[in-house]
């Protein structure tokens, strides 16, 4: 399921604000997963339908069927769409101890006020590439971009082809920037 062949179940929490595309990504991965034979599930989650109001995402990936219907209170992995969350202690609640962070940040990993149970953490400037190409900071495409290369847990052609299906070319090529520029940090 993924580049190290696990195939358990994932648990993914996306976080960010309304009108950043928090949503509709977590709708795209699934879209992906479930076009490569996976199950997938999909639950948004926002309160005041405001721009700017915290929003949440969740993601299950499965190579079997999915039974829960909840939100995810321990993911595996966090991906985080507005640095400015960061500081925020509930922002990584239930992060599972060695778990995934993709960060939408210009900032280095030591300049994050990142957690211990952070694992792997994967920086891109998804807010940039987007301000970029599509004149607006809109990360969810770009982030997806990360989230492909970081996690393998969907095939990286896959997942461009429903962005641009979906959003068309330039969201699809912020997609391919974030996913060459992503880095690492452990």
């Amino acid at each position: 399921m993924n580049k190290r062949g696990d195939e358990i179940m994932k648990e993914i929490r996306l976080q960010g604000r309304g009108g950043q595309g928090v949503v509709k990504a977590s709708q795209l991965v699934v879209e992906a997963a479930v076009a490569e034979g996976l199950y997938g599930q999909a639950i948004p989650f926002f309160g005041v339908e405001r721009k700017g109001s915290p929003v949440f995402g969740y993601l299950r990936l499965s190579h079997s069927p999915i039974r829960r219907r909840m939100q995810v209170y321990e993911p595996d992995i966090l991906i985080i769409f507005d640095d400015s969350l960061v500081s925020a202690p509930e922002t990584f609640d239930g992060l599972k101890a060695g778990g995934m962070v993709i960060l939408n940040t210009t900032k280095t990993r030591e300049e994050l006020p990142l957690p211990p149970q952070a694992g792997s953490v994967w920086l891109v400037d998804a807010a940039g590439i987007s301000e970029g190409l599509l004149g607006r900071n809109m990360p969810n495409t770009a982030i997806l971009g990360a989230f492909a290369k970081a996690t393998g847990l969907v095939d990286k052609d896959t997942l461009l082809d429903k962005i641009e299906h979906t959003f068309g070319a330039e969201n699809k090529e912020a997609a391919v920037r974030a996913y060459d520029s992503a880095a690492e940090y452990k």
